[in-house]
């Protein structure tokens, strides 16, 4: 039978993916089945699409449940995604200071203060979501990609367009 993304066990420390369909959730395993995870209200297993409303949260409450309760039918992994670019701090460290936060509303931004942003920092000790970066690279280039287009058209509307004009004027 092929290996799935359920066959690795996530040890106390490791970050949880959770694949949301347009968007990750992220949590940190602590151990016995349980992942702490900065939860906006509209965060949950079987949100679907209403998930998306995460955007227009300002705050979000950090919850200790269990594993399977946040991931519901959705597809997870462990991904410890910066340990090659910083060192991971000690599991006992990141498992007492996320059981800390247990309970507290935090203010909740996409850009600067989400999940991603909470799970990173409790591992690493530095904040870093990986999909603002990707949205924000994306997003340049999709403006770069408008420039263009407005510049092609603007130089097609003056070589193609300007002699119409000049023709409507003279009849």
């Amino acid at each position: 039978m092929a290996p799935t993304l359920f066959d690795q066990k996530p040890e106390p420390g490791d970050l949880i993916e959770i694949f949301r369909g347009t968007y990750q959730h992220w949590a940190v395993y602590i151990g016995d089945g349980f992942i702490i995870h900065l939860a906006p209200p509209t965060e949950s297993a079987q949100a679907g699409a209403y998930s998306m409303m995460s955007v227009l949260c300002d705050k979000a409450k950090v919850k200790k449940e269990e594993l399977w309760e946040v991931v519901g039918t959705d597809e997870y992994r462990i991904n410890n995604l910066l340990d090659d670019k910083y060192r991971p701090r000690s599991p006992s460290a990141i498992v007492k200071e996320a059981k800390s936060w247990v309970g507290q509303e935090l203010p909740y931004c996409v850009f600067r203060g989400n999940c991603e942003h909470f799970a990173t920092e409790l591992r690493y000790g530095k904040a870093e979501s990986r999909q603002v970066r990707h949205a924000v690279e994306v997003g340049v280039g999709v403006g770069v990609a408008a420039m263009i287009g407005v510049g092609v058209l603007a130089a097609a509307a003056a070589i193609f367009g300007g002699g119409s004009k000049e023709k409507k004027n003279n009849q």
